[in-house]
């Protein structure tokens, strides 16, 4: 296993639809376990394998509940369905949303309160996720970036262009490649 560098907002890979898996095998299985370590590393409600470069339809998760019990795992292939997204502004205080690729930075984000995902497992097993409270919004969140979306690509009004903002002001342009290794340089979200 292999704590890999996570891209940041910018970075090709991640504005991008990522391609399905097509092949059930120890790769697999590695990528799946290097991912899981990665997001252990740096702290993540969840990790998707284009965040490490990597444009497959993989993510894991590793977060809590609504009831407060951690969840773990990994889905291949997903399918995502959800309840509605409540329409408006998000609640500053409890829509709060961040990501591992835009590094220390937190935004109200719009989620729906119950999100199911279908898919496979790292054997080609099916498996179905269903997510409510931290664990509904890490599993849209997972499949967005799968779809080459960013939760700043979510963000509306005043909240959107204080993102923009501040992906100006920190110097993540379009094309480039910037990313950060966990664990060889101090947490960016303070954990």
């Amino acid at each position: 296993m292999a704590i890999h560098p996570i891209r940041i907002v910018g970075d090709p890979v991640l504005h991008h639809p990522a391609s399905p898996v097509t092949a059930y095998d120890e790769a697999l299985r590695s990528l799946v376990a290097d991912m899981m370590e990665t997001n252990a590393a740096a702290n993540g409600a969840g990790l998707a394998a284009p965040q490490i470069g990597v444009p497959q339809r993989v993510f894991v998760y590793s977060c809590a509940d609504a009831t407060g019990r951690i969840q773990r795992g990994h889905v291949v292939n997903p399918v995502l369905t959800t309840d509605p997204i409540p329409g408006g502004l998000p609640d500053e205080e409890h829509d709060i949303e961040g990501c591992l690729s835009v590094p220390g930075e937190h935004f109200p984000t719009s989620r729906a309160a119950l999100a199911t995902v279908v898919g496979f497992d790292e054997f080609g097993e099916p498996t179905t996720v269903v997510g409510t409270g931290i664990l509904a919004v890490a599993l849209q969140h997972e499949v967005d970036h799968l779809d080459g979306l960013l939760y700043l690509d979510r963000l509306v009004g005043r909240y959107k262009r204080e993102a923009r903002r501040t992906v100006r002001e920190r110097g993540w342009r379009d094309g480039e490649l910037h990313s950060w290794l966990p664990g060889s340089i101090p947490d960016p979200f303070g954990h």
